[in-house]
């Protein structure tokens, strides 16, 4: 499944995509970005709203989910409407521009720690 057409091109010539820069930086994968892009486009959903609408198990659905969650992308809310049994939660995204910031800072956090290492890896 392709999520992403475009690409920058590193000092190496090498061509890199966002999802390859996420995997990177977050271990985000092609599903987990689907169901970010589902969801900051759609609107919260529940984990069957996402697994219907994407035609994925929900086992792949709540994997991404609560990658998602970890790397702070999206929120879990307990559904109010939910009774008895076993709670259901409701997904909602981050604000993009939230995102886009949290991961520009993110990248510039990694930047500079790699910066901070070459010099003593490249004198040994």
């Amino acid at each position: 499944m392709e999520v992403e057409k475009l690409k920058v091109r590193l000092p190496s010539g090498k061509e890199v995509g966002l999802i390859e820069a996420l995997s990177f930086c977050y271990d985000i994968s092609d599903t987990d970005f689907l169901v970010l892009k589902t969801l900051i486009n759609a609107g919260e959903k529940t984990e069957d709203e996402l697994a219907s609408l994407l035609k994925l198990s929900k086992a792949s659905i709540n994997r991404s989910v609560n990658k998602l969650i970890s790397v702070g992308f999206v929120e879990r809310v307990k559904d109010q409407n939910s009774k008895g049994g076993r709670p259901r939660y409701i997904y909602k995204p981050l604000d993009p521009t939230v995102i886009t910031q949290k991961i520009a800072k993110d990248f510039d956090y990694c930047a500079k720690l790699f910066g901070s290492i070459v010099p003593s890896e490249l004198l040994k």
